[in-house]
């Protein structure tokens, strides 16, 4: 085969792929199928529904995305089988509200990784050109640059998680004031939490969203909460929920009890406002001690020095 052959090839199924990618973007005038309308509503309960909706996937490209399925599907699958942690990892995609499953989450490690082996040869090979470089260099950096492309990810799900529990942590005071005074207006906890949602904007606010959709659909409020809990693991949270499913149980005033869990969550937020506060003093020293007092001793004694050499 001659090269001008291979790239016409190359061309053809480049343009025949891009052809065929159009033509599916375009309506279709036939009615869907049984399995196809009914399909999306069992994928909770069915494993076979689960299948088909995988399989008939469209992103990225209509085709593309039908013919490289099963392939991706597969390097998701093992990735996740192989790495393990999948507990973990579902744990900070709910803390950090993602939507992702743990497969996706891992499929997308993979494109880190390979962008960064990408990244490292394309840069070993740059380097090359100007100057030989040792064999250890040339197979060192491509996997150097993957491991850090595969840690990328995770490390940005773990900062996006921390950084919407700090978020809760600091709405949850506020939160809990709005419940006990729609309590103590004559509101049922239900009703409470419904307001609080509907008012509210914050990342708590639409926790308490979720809950009341989940009683919406038959979930007792009760199990609902402690779902809730269980999954943000905030532990303000976890006790609030903890005493208010003990006052449920046992009929206690449910306004007595959030008026004290507002009084710790105040306190609490009390002890870490001091405790960042404690941390902050001491970055603040590092500039005090080498750029301010150096600058001040150097004033100081500067002058001393200026009339010492003047007067011998």
């Amino acid at each position: 085969m001659t090269p001008e052959l291979g790239w016409g090839a190359l061309c053809g199924v480049g343009l025949g792929m891009g052809l065929w990618s159009l033509l599916a973007l375009v309506p279709r005038m036939r009615r869907p199928r049984l399995a196809e309308r009914v399909a999306p509503y069992l994928i909770d309960v069915s494993e076979p529904a689960r299948a088909f909706a995988a399989r008939r996937t469209m992103q990225p490209l209509p085709i593309l995305g039908t013919v490289l399925a099963p392939l991706v599907g597969w390097v998701r699958n093992t990735t996740s089988r192989m790495l393990g942690g999948g507990d973990a990892v579902a744990s900070r995609l709910r803390q950090a509200g993602s939507v992702m499953t743990v497969e996706e989450f891992r499929l997308r490690q993979v494109g880190w990784a390979l962008a960064g082996l990408a990244a490292g040869g394309t840069i070993v090979a740059a380097a090359a050109v100007a100057r030989p470089l040792p064999a250890v260099a040339v197979l060192a950096m491509p996997v150097v640059f993957g491991v850090v492309g595969f840690l990328v990810p995770d490390r940005l799900l773990s900062q996006r998680a921390a950084r919407r529990l700090a978020r809760m942590s600091e709405e949850f005071p506020t939160v809990l004031e709005l419940l006990t005074l729609s309590l103590s207006a004559g509101e049922g906890i239900l009703d409470a939490l419904r307001r609080v949602a509907h008012a509210g904007s914050g990342e708590l606010a639409g926790e308490l969203g979720r809950v009341v959709a989940e009683t919406g659909m038959g979930v007792p409020l009760a199990t609902a909460l402690e779902r809730a809990s269980a999954d943000i693991r905030l532990p303000p949270l976890t006790r609030c929920v903890d005493a208010i499913t003990t006052a449920l149980e046992r009929g206690t005033p449910l306004v007595e009890v959030l008026r004290a869990q507002v009084t710790d969550a105040r306190e609490g937020a009390k002890r870490d406002l001091l405790e960042r506060a404690g941390k902050k003093e001491i970055g603040m020293l590092v500039p005090l001690v080498f750029l301010i007092l150096p600058v001040t001793v150097l004033f100081a004694v500067y002058p001393g020095f200026v009339v010492l050499e003047s007067g011998f």
